[in-house]
């Protein structure tokens, strides 16, 4: 069994192949010879029956000639009506009846006799007939050796002969049409393995033919093309973060500098008023880089019921009288399955970045609604939908997407100076995905409205 498994698949199939296509030539082989032997019996009884009735003809008509068959291997019995031997051929001479056949006059009986008044080990066809003589019905037996199985050795070699040939061109058949089939396979393998991270742009070459492995020759070329871009988009975050992060450290290098330089122009409070902001950035692009790398590696949080009403309504206390006026509209006992840290960090990015840019207002609701068509596989038995509004400059409907890239930057007033980090954003969608939800900017007559979508339990 282990060498069976240490085998290729060509040699498990060409095994395979070999073993079924020899038991169905032999199956073949059997089936042609038992055709062959039934043919040429059935002929050796039709001579035997034409002899028998030539020797009935005779006996009918009291003209038994002798010798009675010209074949020296036949037998031959001529019974009378009180079942003695009247005439036989020399070899059963003087032996009893060979048979016990009874013909009913009409029909001609034929059957198989072994050993008895035939050799040991010998069997022969006998044909029994009726033959009228005057008041008494009198019983002609001929016999003839049995045909053996192989009818000729001649025969029976050349059957065997050609089925063994089939067989073998059925494997090597079989055995061609695997190797061709894994030729592309072999070809993918090879250039896979010469696909490195310094030519992530290399695909696998599609074989001609449209079956399983030009699908799978496809899937591979897919999965390579999500690599290539998840590498590139990996440089790019890293790239970014360096930008990011190399920005406040070079704005306190040149703070202490300065200070370094004209200490008489500086103080300690001073230079800490100055340095602070840039390390109040610094401190939240770590500590937001901190939670994607968290929020990536772990696979499963800790899930419980969480009231979304209640949620919200604790997280918008809490900012309520800091400067913005919120209006919330809670549709309550909307229950969803989630990590109540992770939605509280998701909805926090959302007013985070509502109050950034609000002018006055910040609106959140919270409603209970019926999956649509294009819904009903993400959200079978409903959504939860919360919506977060502001009335600030809003965002182009070709830049909506941008927003939840890492390090996003927009060319309006959503820019490095409002203070954000450029991570809020993709870390709500990421919680909100991780959740089985889904996290868009979606129209709104003024300013930029968040929609976030999750799954009833």
């Amino acid at each position: 069994m282990i060498a069976w498994r240490n085998m290729s698949i060509a040699a498990r199939i060409t095994w395979f192949a070999g073993a079924v296509s020899t038991a169905l030539c032999a199956l073949l082989a059997a089936t042609v010879m038992f055709a062959i032997h039934r043919y040429v019996t059935g002929g050796l009884i039709a001579e035997l029956a034409a002899d028998g009735g030539r020797l009935a003809h005779q006996v009918e008509h009291n003209q038994i000639v002798f010798p009675l068959v010209e074949h020296s291997d036949r037998n031959v019995q001529i019974l009378n009506q009180a079942g003695q031997i009247i005439a036989a051929t020399s070899r059963m001479r003087g032996k009893p009846v060979m048979a016990t056949l009874v013909p009913d006059g009409q029909n001609i009986i034929a059957g198989t006799a072994c050993g008895g008044v035939f050799p040991p080990g010998e069997c022969e066809v006998v044909v029994a007939q009726s033959a009228r003589r005057g008041p008494e019905d009198w019983t002609v037996y001929i016999a003839s050796p049995a045909i053996p199985w192989y009818v000729a050795p001649w025969l029976a070699t050349t059957v065997i002969g050609a089925i063994g040939l089939l067989a073998l061109a059925l494997t090597a058949l079989g055995h061609r049409i695997v190797t061709s089939s894994l030729r592309p396979v072999s070809a993918i393998r090879a250039e896979l393995d010469e696909i490195t991270e310094m030519f992530p742009g290399r695909r696998v070459g599609l074989p001609p033919s449209h079956d399983e492995i030009h699908d799978l020759a496809e899937s591979v070329n897919q999965t390579l093309a999500r690599l290539q871009a998840a590498m590139h988009q990996q440089r790019r975050f890293t790239s970014d973060a360096s930008h990011e992060l190399r920005t406040p450290i070079a704005a306190i290098r040149a703070e202490v500098e300065d200070a370094l330089y004209a200490p008489e122009e500086s103080s300690v409070s001073r230079l800490g008023a100055s340095v602070l902001p840039s390390l109040d950035r610094l401190e939240a692009i770590v500590g937001d880089l901190l939670t994607i790398a968290r929020q990536e590696d772990r696979d499963e949080a800790e899930t419980e019921p969480v009231d979304l009403a209640e949620l919200v309504a604790s997280v918008t206390e809490e900012r309520d009288g800091a400067g913005k006026v919120f209006d919330s509209s809670l549709e309550p006992r909307i229950v969803v399955t989630g990590n109540r840290r992770q939605l509280t960090r998701l909805l926090s990015n959302l007013l985070d970045n509502a109050e950034r840019y609000a002018a006055t207002t910040i609106t959140v609701r919270l409603t209970r609604s019926a999956a649509t068509k294009r819904e009903l596989r993400r959200f079978p038995r409903g959504v939860a939908k919360l919506e977060v509004v502001d009335d600030g400059p809003g965002i182009d409907p070709d830049q909506r997407e941008l927003v939840f890239q890492r390090f996003a930057r927009l060319d309006t007033s959503r820019g490095r100076d409002s203070g954000g980090t450029g991570l809020g954003l993709p870390i709500a969608r990421q919680i909100a995905e991780s959740h089985g939800g889904t996290l868009q900017v979606e129209d709104q007559p003024r300013g930029a409205r968040f929609v976030l979508r999750l799954p009833l339990p």
